[in-house]
């Protein structure tokens, strides 16, 4: 990612490239395994961290593609930015990948979720060459943890895709970790709670709430315990922290 910083951050610069979910499918399916590569998927919640922690942006910086994840930031930057950007969630992004991308011998590695879930999108999608590992709770404190999980990745590499879903900031510090050792081969996407939307362990907003950039409340609705504080009380920083910010949209590659 392009980024400008200031002392005082008095502006950032948020590059988002214009890829709605078909123009990726078409780039990731050509992205091929002879070098590495990771996609992050901003939300409101990322946009907040991405202006307040320098570490976050070194991150996003490093990333092959920024996609848009929420069409409710997206709203958001037309009307105060007048940018208007392609929407590609995560969630849409992996499901499309492995329903008409990935073919049942392709090399894919799992990062996160249950042993049962990376067996039932195994048997789904017909995958016979997944591999799947799940670190314990707070492993990216650990260093051992950490350690153990980029190998994992690395020895199943090169992958066509793999799917960093243990959440953010945890799955971009994966990546671009993945990125400095430079030995992974393949491309990486930070997919959050996909694997869970796909296995039914949470469910998403019916599409009626989606098109109406609704699909935060609908999440707030089904786990208000769990994300009351990053919908009602953080969230709305994202006003004042979009007017400080200056939104670029990178133009979708012709070929890569």
């Amino acid at each position: 990612m392009v980024l400008t910083d200031t002392v005082v951050l008095r502006e950032v610069v948020h590059v988002i490239d214009d890829l709605g979910l078909a123009e990726f499918a078409r780039v990731a399916a050509r992205y091929g395994t002879d070098r590495f590569g990771y996609v992050v998927t901003p939300n409101v919640d990322h946009l907040i961290r991405y202006y307040e922690d320098a570490t976050f942006r070194a991150r996003y910086r490093a990333a092959e593609f920024i996609l848009m994840d929420s069409r409710f930031a997206a709203r958001l930057v037309y009307l105060l930015k007048g940018v208007r950007l392609s929407v590609c969630t995560g969630s849409d992004a992996t499901a499309h990948l492995l329903a008409n991308v990935i073919e049942p011998d392709d090399p894919i590695v799992i990062i996160g979720g249950s042993n049962e879930q990376a067996q039932q999108i195994a048997g789904r999608y017909g995958l016979k060459n997944l591999r799947h590992h799940n670190p314990p709770m707070g492993f990216i404190n650990d260093p051992a943890a950490v350690e153990t999980c980029l190998e994992f990745i690395e020895a199943g590499g090169p992958f066509r895709f793999c799917f960093l879903a243990v959440g953010s900031p945890q799955q971009e510090t994966i990546a671009q970790a993945l990125k400095a050792r430079g030995v992974a081969r393949g491309l990486a996407l930070c997919v959050g709670a996909s694997l869970n939307f796909l296995t039914g362990i949470e469910k998403r907003a019916p599409k009626w709430m989606q098109k109406m950039a609704l699909e935060w409340l609908y999440r707030l609705m089904q786990d208000p315990r769990r994300l009351a504080r990053r919908y009602l009380v953080r969230g709305p920083r994202i006003f004042g922290l979009l007017r400080r910010s200056r939104v670029v949209l990178r133009k979708a590659p012709q070929s890569t």
